[in-house]
């Protein structure tokens, strides 16, 4: 294990203790929530029946959403307690989901082509190598799979609410690829919870710039079905300047990428 998953570990299961907004299981979906929740641009088809990997996506949310719809379920995830959310999750609607602790740069662990979709909520921000993520992703996803993958804005990396100047959000950083910046938690992550706030609460983020991103993802065999830009979080451009809800009015921070897997076989 290296520095960049020892912190990521450390990182994540601070956050389960403080009972952080994202390591919070979802306990209250049915069918018709989950589908919103998973896919509310309507992109992802019928799922029952069909094999799902939530690819860094722990905490008893999307897995959770995935089971309800009838998908059979794994979930790998580098943190032990994001799993046992999960486990917590199938447990309250009596679904079977499996847990694998492992890192998302090396899928050694699950066997080749058992997938038909991969979905990786955002995760992939917390590895400097994308890349390498999406080669893996092509070893376990069957020929004509979908991968669904969630990434930071890259024009807007490093940038925060707090960046308001009176008159705009001020970008500060170059627009490199891997380009490491860190990122504050928000207030609204703590929100509801009675316990202690983390010791570890700043998430080391990498930017993957958009070509880069995309000309990998293609040179695999992905091919572009869906985009995304509008995964916002409450935009409100009346909120007060320097909010969170202002500041993703202006700023669009996760793009969505709907991918089919089509690779080309060699003569």
């Amino acid at each position: 294990m290296d520095e960049i998953a020892k912190y990521n570990v450390e990182r994540w299961q601070a956050l389960a203790e403080a009972d952080a907004l994202f390591t919070r299981p979802r306990l209250d979906l049915t069918p018709e929530s989950a589908r919103e929740f998973l896919d509310a641009e309507g992109v992802l088809g019928e799922v029952a029946g069909k094999a799902v990997l939530c690819l860094g996506g722990g905490g008893g949310q999307q897995s959770a959403a995935f089971a309800l719809l009838g998908a059979e379920v794994t979930v790998l995830d580098i943190s032990e307690a994001q799993l046992e959310r999960d486990r917590q999750a199938a447990a309250h609607y009596q679904k079977q989901v499996r847990t694998v602790q492992g890192d998302m740069r090396d899928l050694s662990a699950l066997e080749p082509a058992s997938f038909d979709l991969v979905y990786q909520p955002f995760s992939i921000g917390y590895v400097p190598d994308a890349p390498l993520v999406f080669a893996q992703v092509t070893r376990v996803l069957r020929p004509g799979g979908i991968y669904f993958v969630a990434v930071d804005n890259p024009f807007f990396c490093g940038m925060t609410a707090t960046d308001w100047n009176g008159e705009g959000y001020v970008l500060k950083a170059p627009y490199q690829d891997q380009e490491l910046y860190i990122s504050p938690d928000p207030e609204w992550v703590y929100a509801r919870s009675n316990k202690p706030l983390p010791a570890v609460r700043e998430a080391r983020l990498y930017r993957h710039t958009l070509a880069n991103t995309l000309n990998a993802l293609l040179g695999l065999g992905f091919a572009l079905i869906h985009f995304s830009d509008s995964k916002h979080i409450h935009p409100d451009a009346s909120a007060e300047p320097g909010s969170w809800d202002h500041f993703v009015a202006y700023a669009p921070v996760y793009l969505g990428y709907w991918l089919r897997y089509q690779p080309v076989a060699l003569p």
